[in-house]
């Protein structure tokens, strides 16, 4: 939800003015995002109105218990009709936020992306730090020999996808409800946090543990929030803007860089 402010466009300017003189005058920017950031690439979040949580599925379960551990072990077919029609896009492109994290990556002024997202759609936009909290759907394993396969092989299958090898049943490297996440991970995206100066998130309401407590390995308040919904920490951030996750990065980074300043001039100066 917006806040009155936000409505007015010069409030609006002024606060991707104050996103852009922060981002300029740090050096060590983790960016932590949600379903929010690949909403303008395609594909739907979770639990918006048009989310995936609120829709009808046509059967006597929930889109939400689909994408548990416990349903995908009990009812493995019903789960693969849902996950290659609800969860793999494969034609998605990256979006103007998706682009923007990739300039301030370019500049050496991000030290990690850290993503509850399945997409890929950073990688494929050319970021090289991020950090998949919840796996990708792009990769695939065997249950029984661990043969890995791809994301073809798995909609190609008809049903369940099993092995071409030892016919155990394939399934996506993404962490369901009910899992661990992958411990490297967490503790990669914690010691990034721990040595950030500007932490921004973007796309996502903050509900989704341990994603939404990242926030308290940060040692100060330069804290940035960029959703269309409000979150639990709107009010104790430095910045909030209720708006367009790609319009405002692709706004606040910026295109063409100034070049740095302060160096020593290797010229000659010529005698008079």
């Amino acid at each position: 939800m917006e806040t009155r402010l936000d409505r007015y466009e010069g409030a609006r300017d002024n606060k991707i003015q104050q996103l852009h003189d922060l981002i300029m005058e740090s050096k060590r920017i983790v960016f932590l995002g949600g379903a929010g950031v690949s909403t303008e690439s395609g594909i739907p979040d979770f639990r918006s109105g048009d989310g995936l949580y609120n829709q009808d599925t046509g059967k006597n379960y929930r889109a939400v218990d689909v994408v548990s551990r416990s349903f995908f072990d009990k009812h493995p077919e019903e789960f693969y009709d849902f996950y290659k029609t609800k969860l793999i896009y494969p034609d998605a492109k990256p979006n103007k936020a998706h682009k923007a994290l990739v300039r301030l990556e370019k500049h050496d002024k991000l030290l990690a992306i850290i993503t509850q997202n399945i997409d890929r759609l950073h990688q494929d936009a050319g970021s090289k730090k991020t950090i998949e909290l919840h796996g990708s759907v792009f990769h695939n394993h065997c249950m029984d020999c661990n043969k890995r396969f791809s994301t073809e092989y798995l909609v190609s299958q008809d049903g369940v996808p099993r092995c071409d090898r030892c016919g155990g049943i394939v399934k996506p490297d993404i962490t369901l409800y009910e899992e661990n996440l992958d411990h490297e991970k967490v503790d990669a995206a914690i010691k990034a946090l721990k040595k950030c100066d500007l932490l921004i998130i973007g796309g996502t309401s903050l509900t989704v543990y341990p994603a939404a407590t990242f926030v308290q390995f940060i040692k100060h308040n330069r804290v940035v929030i960029i959703n269309k919904s409000s979150t639990y920490l709107d009010l104790s951030a430095m910045l909030t803007i209720h708006d367009s996750i790609g319009t405002v990065l692709d706004q606040a980074i910026p295109k063409r860089w100034p070049k740095e300043t302060g160096k020593k001039s290797t010229t000659k100066k010529k005698n008079g």
